[in-house]
């Protein structure tokens, strides 16, 4: 064999071993979804009315910062304040529901809401005040519900407990367990 066809035998051996490493060392798919997974879009300072399936509203939602993943449709929030309303006929009022951060799904149908979770309700004269570390909200079914620990204050009475379970447009909560309550006379 000449010079010539052993230096073309090396040269397309060194082709062929260069094709493949650089085939083998490709970034993967999973490496670009990463770094295209950013935000659909970022709002500032805002306020969205969230309509449910009928058309009535069923959250309003104000926030200094609003991040939409495009993954997932789901929106993170930052120092979130929600507004509830209560079911067309209900007495209850208006839910405001204040925390650090705030997540909502696709649906808009369920809010996580985490970090110094205050929710409050005035109407009727019998105001609640509802304080934990993380809250699920279902707006859509006035619900809500917390694996946390939560502290309920009304006029003349505070109660703890493990665990909750509400019914927002009936002020109805049940705390499920290490349930302990202190009587708070009103001054006056």
């Amino acid at each position: 064999m000449s010079w010539r066809g052993i230096l073309t035998l090396v040269l397309l051996v060194a082709a062929a071993i260069s094709g493949w490493s650089v085939w083998t060392h490709r970034p993967s798919r999973n490496a670009a979804t990463t770094a295209d997974a950013r935000s659909d879009y970022l709002l500032h300072d805002f306020e969205l009315v969230v309509l449910d399936k009928q058309g009535q509203e069923a959250f309003t939602l104000h926030a200094p910062q609003l991040e939409r993943h495009p993954g997932d449709k789901t929106m993170s929030l930052a120092t979130p304040v929600f507004t509830i309303p209560p079911a067309p006929g209900s007495k209850s009022g208006t839910w405001e529901v204040r925390s650090k951060t705030g997540w909502v799904s696709a649906e808009g149908n369920e809010l996580r809401l985490r970090g110094d979770v205050v929710a409050t309700n005035a109407a009727g004269g019998d105001s609640v005040k509802l304080a934990t570390q993380e809250l699920n909200v279902f707006p859509d079914t006035k619900r809500a519900t917390s694996a946390g620990d939560v502290t309920i204050t009304q006029p003349g009475s505070i109660l703890r407990g493990h665990g909750m379970n509400a019914l927002l447009d009936s002020k109805r909560i049940q705390l499920k367990s290490n349930v302990k309550g202190r009587y708070v006379p009103s001054g006056g």
